[in-house]
C-alpha cells in the first residue's frame, strides 16, 4: 500500500523516505524554516514540526512557502490543533494514542484529513500507553494501541495511515514492528524513541532499524538523537546506505594500529566532509599502511594508503596512480576527487 506525503510517495516497493524533527519554535518561521533547509541539504525527505498551540500550527503554512520538503504536524492532546495544521498546509499529520482523546475527536479529524487528501500517521510511544494497555507485554501494547486507532479510522472509511510504534528499548521496538506488520499493510515509520545522546542513539537505531529493514519492514526511519537533528539525518543515510538500500557517499577507513604511517582517522573524517559535500555515491578508501591497502582499494572508487611515514599510495578503481610524499596528501585526495 502507498501514501503520498507531499510529493514523496512511501509504501510497497518505493524507496526507504529518511525523516527528521526540528527543534526550533515551530512559531519561530524564520528559524524553523532555516533549521529545515540545513535538513534538506544533508538530504532529509521529510520534517516533522511540532504543533503545541495555534500559532504553531498557522505557522506550517508560512514555513512551506520557504522549504522544498513535506512537512509532517505532530500533534499531541488537541485535535483541534491537528484540523488547524492541516488547513494550514501541513502534508501528513502526526497523532498520539495515547493522548489524542475520544474515538469522536478521531472521527472530527479523520474527516477533514480525508477532505483535504491528507494523510494520518497514529503513532505510538512506550511512554504514553493508554492507561488500559498498560502493564501488559509492552510490545504488543504499543502495537494496539496504534492499531486501535487504526480501526476508528478505518470504520469511518479513511485509509490513508501511516503507522508507527516506537520503544525506547530496541528489542521492543522490533517486537512491535512485527506484530503490526503480521496484522495490516499500511506503511510503517519506524524508529526508536527517546534513544539518547548520539552513541548510544546510534547504536540503539542501529540495531533495530537495520534489523527492521533487512526483514523488509519500514518505510520511513527517523534516527533519534538528542541534539542537532541533522546528524539524525547523515546517521539514516548511512545506515540505508550499509543496507544497500541507498547508494550514498563512503569513506572505508581502517581502525588504525601501529602499522599506520598517518592520522587515518583525521584523514577520513575530512574525506568524508568533502564527499558529503559532493553529494555523489563515491566510496574512498583511507588506509594507514600497505596491508589491506590496494586489496581494499579494488572495491573502491579512489583512495589512498601510507607506505611508510614520508609516503603514501593512490589508487583509482583499483589501479594505482602513483606514490606520493606526505605532504602532497591533501591536494592529491583533491584530485582524485575531482576525476570522480
Amino acid at each position: 500500500m502507498r501514501v503520498r506525503i507531499g510529493d514523496v510517495v512511501i509504501g510497497d516497493d518505493m524507496p526507504v523516505a529518511i525523516q527528521s524533527m526540528t527543534t526550533t519554535p515551530t512559531s519561530d518561521v524564520e528559524a524553523t524554516a532555516l533549521q529545515i533547509k540545513r535538513l534538506e541539504a544533508a538530504g532529509v525527505d521529510i520534517v516533522r514540526v511540532a504543533v503545541p498551540d495555534e500559532k504553531s500550527a498557522k505557522a506550517i503554512g508560512e514555513i512551506k512557502k520557504i522549504v522544498g520538503v513535506p512537512i509532517v504536524a505532530d500533534v499531541h492532546f488537541d485535535h483541534r490543533l491537528a484540523i488547524l495544521a492541516i488547513k494550514s498546509g501541513a502534508d501528513k499529520v502526526r497523532i498520539n494514542p495515547g493522548n489524542i482523546g475520544a474515538e469522536w475527536k478521531v472521527r472530527e479529524l479523520a474527516s477533514v484529513a480525508k477532505e483535504r487528501g491528507v494523510p494520518i500517521r497514529v503513532g505510538s510511544n512506550s511512554g504514553s500507553l493508554p492507561r488500559d494497555l498498560r502493564g501488559e507485554d509492552r510490545a504488543v501494547a504499543l502495537a494496539e494501541a496504534a492499531l486501535r486507532e487504526v480501526r476508528i479510522l478505518e470504520k469511518v472509511g479513511f485509509h490513508d495511515i501511516v503507522i508507527s510504534a516506537k520503544s525506547s528499548d530496541p528489542i521492543e521496538t522490533i517486537r512491535a514492528y512485527e506484530y503490526i506488520r503480521d496484522r495490516v499493510e499500511y506503511p510503517l515509520h519506524i524508529g526508536v524513541t527517546e534513544a539518547g545522546v548520539y552513541e548510544t542513539a546510534v547504536i540503539s537505531s542501529s540495531f533495530a532499524l537495520g534489523y527492521l529493514l533487512y526483514e523488509g519492514i519500514g518505510d520511513t526511519i527517523r534516527v533519534s538523537i538528542a541534539g542537532d537533528p541533522v546528524r539524525e539525518v547523515i546517521a539514516a543515510r548511512k545506515l540505508l546506505s550499509a543496507l544497500g538500500l541507498r547508494r550514498e557517499p563512503r569513506v572505508v577507513a581502517c581502525p588504525g594500529c601501529a602499522r599506520a604511517v598517518f592520522d587515518v582517522e583525521r584523514v577520513a573524517r575530512r574525506v568524508e566532509e568533502k564527499l558529503f559535500e559532493v553529494g555523489k555515491p563515491i566510496t574512498f578508501s583511507v588506509l594507514g599502511c600497505y596491508v589491506n591497502g590496494i586489496g581494499e582499494g579494488e572495491n573502491a572508487d579512489a583512495g589512498i594508503a601510507g607506505i611508510d611515514g614520508k609516503r603514501f599510495v593512490a589508487f583509482k578503481r583499483g589501479k594505482i596512480v602513483g606514490t606520493f610524499k606526505m605532504v602532497e596528501m591533501e591536494d592529491v585526495i583533491e584530485d582524485l576527487l575531482k576525476d570522480l
